[in-house]
């Protein structure tokens, strides 16, 4: 389906998108967003907002209770995605690599050069092909000094690279990523923004869930604030949604933190730290 074409600019488009958990518990309520070809975009919103729900279904993993969304123009729906069977559902799954929060559940294979080549595998490609494109994305991440290594014996930054590798051996047009920065060291949080920017230079389009505002600021031009009501409270180019004090602090992302200073109390905000 590579000859697949859209009249849309947009690779998603979320229309009042809502989704319930067992029980009717709400996670998203009519959240609208797009994401264009070439954007690098930001998820925020406090533990719990529903950042997390809303990649997932960005990813075709879970699907809307209400609202519509599509993915390269087409209708991104269990029907259309059931068992991978459909034309579009092997498009999609060539054209969006996801990077999971947790990396131990990502990583399964009992080495890393084997964990990077399980998904060109399933898209068909040859050995030689995939050799290529597991050596490129092993030196792309640094890590090939790993590739014998069990991913079950690396730290959390090195399981972090490694399932970012996975992902891109498949050469995917889009990035989703869920909490990218959580758990890593500051060296490694450097490195982690400083290749997702390049990345989005390089053409890729990037979303990624965070509370992170470093991280948003740094890699993102676009941002959807996520509010602890699970509503969408703002929607705009990154460094106008991060200049909005008041919104941040009603979504949670920032705090304010009383000083004294002799007989005087001061509040000052502060952002929440990772």
């Amino acid at each position: 389906m590579e000859h697949m074409t859209s009249d849309s600019e947009f690779i998603f488009e979320l229309e009042r998108i809502g989704y319930n958990y067992a029980g009717n518990h709400s996670a998203l309520k009519d959240v609208s967003m797009n994401v264009k070809a070439g954007n690098s975009v930001a998820l925020l919103g406090a533990n719990g907002s529903g950042k997390s729900t809303l990649l997932k279904i960005m990813n075709g993993l879970i699907f809307p209770s209400s609202g519509t969304i599509k993915a390269f123009g087409s209708a991104l729906s269990e029907a259309g995605m059931e068992l991978n069977r459909s034309e579009f559902a092997r498009y999609f799954r060539r054209k969006v690599g996801m990077v999971f929060q947790d990396a131990d559940s990502q990583l399964f294979s009992p080495v890393v050069w084997e964990e990077v080549a399980f998904a060109p595998l399933q898209l068909g490609l040859s050995s030689s092909e995939t050799r290529n494109r597991v050596d490129d994305s092993l030196a792309l991440l640094g890590i090939t000094h790993l590739k014998d290594r069990s991913p079950q014996s690396l730290s959390e930054g090195e399981k972090r690279k490694v399932a970012i590798a996975a992902v891109l051996s498949s050469n995917p047009d889009v990035l989703l990523l869920d909490e990218p920065s959580s758990d890593l060291d500051p060296r490694t949080k450097v490195w982690l923004e400083e290749f997702l920017a390049e990345l989005n230079r390089s053409g890729k389009t990037i979303v990624l869930a965070t509370h992170d505002l470093e991280l948003a600021a740094d890699v993102t031009n676009r941002c959807l604030i996520l509010n602890e009501e699970h509503i969408a409270a703002g929607n705009g180019p990154t460094g106008e949604m991060l200049a909005n004090w008041e919104l941040l602090l009603k979504s949670n992302l920032v705090h304010e933190h009383p000083h004294r200073h002799g007989n005087m109390i001061h509040t000052h905000p502060h952002a929440h730290e990772d």
